[in-house]
């Protein structure tokens, strides 16, 4: 028996926002790569530099504005979240007092689809620092802490 799934057609799956999502994250990391390849200390060319700084603006564009727009697109038109679809969470723990619940204000799947925007750019910036970090940090050398012996195993120190 063969079974045929078509994953797109399930609900909540939105082909955009995971193709976008997915190109922001590998186009972060591809820096990785080339960071391993290039030889520390290297200063860029011009040319180098333009293309790097065209290549941080895509990344960014994609991950800053591409993602959270396809997101929000997605959560209003096919998830169809909006100010008057209110969340209850469940066994109704968000229900509000408003309308016999016990949860202090009303929140509705708008806010939550605001709320999933702002941890996809928690994400972005997070991955971003990392990336940024790992380069400044490429090729340099931890401080070794070992004290140098002698040819019997004894700690080798200066007397001062």
């Amino acid at each position: 028996m063969l079974f045929a799934i078509d994953i797109s057609t399930w609900p909540g799956v939105n082909q955009a926002f995971l193709v976008s999502f997915a190109a922001a994250i590998l186009l972060t990391l591809a820096v990785i790569p080339y960071g391993k390849r290039r030889p520390i200390g290297t200063p860029f060319s011009w040319g180098e530099a333009m293309l790097a700084s065209v290549y941080a603006f895509a990344v960014m564009f994609i991950a800053y504005g591409v993602v959270p727009d396809r997101w929000i697109q997605h959560a209003d038109k096919n998830l169809h979240w909006s100010k008057q679809k209110l969340l209850y969470g469940w066994g109704d723990i968000l229900k509000p007092k408003a309308l016999g619940g016990n949860f202090p204000f009303t929140v509705s799947y708008q806010e939550l689809r605001d709320i999933v925007v702002v941890v996809l750019h928690v994400i972005f910036f997070g991955l971003q620092i990392w990336v940024w970090s790992w380069w400044q940090k490429r090729g340099k050398k931890a401080v070794s802490t070992e004290i140098e012996t002698s040819v019997y195993g004894r700690p080798l120190v200066k007397k001062v």
